[in-house]
């Protein structure tokens, strides 16, 4: 479970004054396609461990209170939920394998509207910045 706040990956499952400063690394492999290099993972076995695990994260989700909503979440959030499932057939083992990616995004901001200075104005920028660059992705698929 990772975060998104002004630009920088952040592990969502390390407290906020443990993460690296710098945020984590965005990397591309050909055997793992798109991943964050350093993320933490977490075996689950019960739909409790992973709401345990998900609760654990959303503590630690960058929060802040604009005039619009006294808890605004000030960052993206995406969580990774990998299945799999083991078989033995015929004194064989089989493994089928699924990754769930669940994205929360950030809604846009009018600074004028949310009240926003300082911190707060400059996390609504990145937020606005980061969506705008979503949406020429998305238009640029759509247009091949």
């Amino acid at each position: 479970m990772c975060e998104i706040y002004n630009e920088k990956v952040q592990d969502l499952m390390i407290n906020v004054d443990k993460r690296p400063s710098a945020g984590l690394k965005v990397r591309e492999s050909k055997t793992l396609g798109v991943f964050v290099d350093g993320i933490s993972k977490h075996a689950v076995q019960s739909y409790e461990q992973i709401a345990k695990v998900m609760a654990t994260g959303e503590s630690h989700r960058s929060k802040g209170a604009t005039l619009m909503n006294s808890e605004s979440s000030r960052a993206h959030t995406v969580i990774t939920i990998e299945l799999k499932q083991t078989e033995h057939f015929q004194g064989k083992k089989a493994q089928k394998m699924s990754v769930i990616n669940l994205i929360d995004l950030a809604g846009s901001e009018k600074a004028g509207q949310t009240g926003a200075t300082g911190d707060r104005l400059k996390e609504g920028s990145m937020i606005n910045k980061s969506l705008s660059c979503l949406g020429d992705v998305i238009k640029a698929l759509v247009d091949k």
